[in-house]
């Protein structure tokens, strides 16, 4: 009986194909294979004429759609030699069966990819028989199960803000499809809130609140296989994020300003202590009591007073201090005017030249001393018995002096570190000049002592600048000069190395003239052998 059907079906095919021209048809409409399997497609033909000279079956992909895909040809058939010609791309992974006497041909792929899952057509060429159906295609599908989806969130989870939940899977074939799943922070199931739409893995949620907030399940699905992803939303209320940002900027700016308040502090105190530094020594009066009456070895009666005698001592140590101060003030200018230019190329010799003014003031001082003895011996001759009872006090005194001197070597040191610090020393000394007016009457003769050493501290500022310039003009010309006598001696460098060259090109066509004459020689015993 089936024999009798399928016989009824060829009379019927021969009978349309006679009528019709080329008929070719693929049975199944759809092949469903799994990544990495084979899969065989067929495809029936029947030709107007029984016998032809030549026919050619093609296979192709058709595009898939996307922007550079242009198809893909599998191979082609051709009966005239029964050759197979299959592209270079599937060489080993595409066969090709075709039975002529059948009225079909095979296509096998092993190891199918998501490249192939599209429509595969099949094309017959006839000459002669163009008229009727010359192809017919199928969908080849490729399954691919779903990788597992990546979920994120997009927008800002705070009160009333609208949010997105994505959910996305890179594989799956045929493409999957999305459905989100709540819960709330209980781990209990519940619809999705009011208003939400899902599209495309795409969960849109509206107006958030806190009851929005739980566990949110992304299910990605085809017909192999799904996946799933868990998402945790947490909405907070946006007054929180605005406080904690005010208390982040709070504390910045608090912290600034606790710096800002050391660092003038600090200031502040290093400014006072250069104040206390500098400001004038103070000087202290005391009235002389009333003079006592003394006689003496010749009987006669005078007035003394031991604090007459110290009121002496002390015009003569004013008068001693001033000289002092003055010649100190004369060395000190001139050894740092004459001494500033040197101490820029070396040390040592300005160290000296101060050690020498040391000496030179040490000598000076004796001779203020001896030469107070000197003048001041007659008038104090009368009063031998009241500078005996103060000889320990001169001792003293001259020890202080000592130490004075000391101090004065501190101060010099003291003046070389604050060098830097003349321009703010200079204004405040004109800002206490009013100050000074004030003091004029108790001061009185000590203004040009003050004037002097001001008038000398800017002459030495002075003397510092010009000596700076000279210094950096100097080594500007030694810098200069050093260029030069390098560049003088890369020229003769040059010049050699010309030289060196020069002699080579003459030994290189020396050798060359030898060569030639060799050549020639040998040559021309080679003409004499016969």
């Amino acid at each position: 009986m089936d024999t009798w059907n399928c016989g009824i079906g060829i009379l019927l095919m021969s009978v349309i194909s006679a009528t019709l021209g080329l008929q070719v048809s693929i049975p199944q409409p759809t092949y469903d294979v799994a990544r990495g399997d084979e899969v065989i497609i067929t495809c029936s033909f029947q030709p107007k004429n029984p016998v032809n000279r030549l026919i050619v079956v093609s296979w192709t992909g058709e595009p898939d759609g996307s922007f550079d895909d242009e198809g893909i040809s599998f191979g082609t058939f051709y009966s005239d030699d029964n050759h197979v010609d299959i592209n270079a791309m599937y060489e080993g992974k595409a066969f090709i069966e075709t039975d002529v006497n059948k009225k079909e041909s095979k296509l096998m792929l092993k190891q199918v990819t998501l490249r192939e899952s599209r429509r595969i057509k099949c094309l017959l060429q006839i000459p002669g028989d163009t008229e009727g159906q010359t192809s017919d295609s199928t969908s080849l599908v490729v399954l691919v199960a779903p990788s597992d989806p990546v979920c994120k969130i997009k927008g800002t989870a705070e009160y009333g803000q609208n949010i997105s939940l994505t959910c996305v899977s890179e594989e799956g074939s045929p493409a999957p499809t999305y459905q989100w799943q709540s819960y709330d922070v209980k781990n209990i199931p519940r619809p999705l809130p009011p208003k939400t739409t899902e599209k495309d893995g795409v969960l849109s949620l509206f107006n958030v609140s806190r009851d929005t907030s739980g566990y949110f399940i992304c299910t990605s699905a085809n017909k192999i296989r799904s996946a799933k992803c868990n998402l945790t939303l947490s909405v907070m209320p946006s007054t929180l994020k605005i406080g904690a940002t005010a208390g982040i900027i709070g504390g910045c700016v608090a912290g600034v300003a606790v710096l800002v308040l050391i660092i003038y502090c600090c200031c502040r105190n290093k400014r006072q202590a250069e104040e206390f530094a500098m400001e004038p020594p103070v000087i202290e009066y005391h009235d002389v009591p009333k003079q006592e009456k003394q006689e003496d070895g010749s009987g006669v009666v005078r007035k003394t007073s031991i604090e007459g005698c110290i009121d002496l001592r002390g015009r003569y140590e004013t008068e001693k201090d001033s000289e002092r101060h003055n010649d100190r003030r004369d060395i000190y200018s001139r050894g740092r005017n004459e001494g500033r230019q040197e101490r820029y190329d070396d040390r040592k010799p300005y160290n000296n030249d101060q050690q020498n003014h040391y000496n030179d003031r040490r000598s000076q001082y004796d001779d203020l001393r001896d030469q107070y003895g000197d003048d001041r011996k007659n008038p104090y001759d009368g009063r031998k018995d009241c500078f005996s009872d103060q000889q320990d006090r001169y001792g003293d005194q001259r020890d202080r002096q000592d130490d004075r001197q000391d101090r004065f070597d501190d101060h010099r040191e003291r003046y070389d570190d604050r060098q830097d610090h003349s321009d703010d020393h200079r204004d405040r000394y004109k800002d206490r000049k009013d100050c000074s007016d004030d003091h004029r009457d108790r001061y009185g003769n000590q203004k040009e002592h003050y004037s002097g050493p001001r008038d000398s501290y800017d002459n030495i500022h002075d003397s510092y600048d010009n000596g700076r310039d000279n210094y950096r003009q100097n080594r500007y010309d030694d810098d200069r000069r050093s260029f030069d006598d390098r560049r003088q001696d890369y020229d003769d460098r040059q010049d050699r190395y010309d030289n060196h060259r020069y002699r080579y090109r003459d030994r290189q066509d020396d050798y060359n003239d030898h060569r030639d004459r060799y050549e020639r020689q040998g040559q021309y015993t080679d003409g004499h052998d016969y």
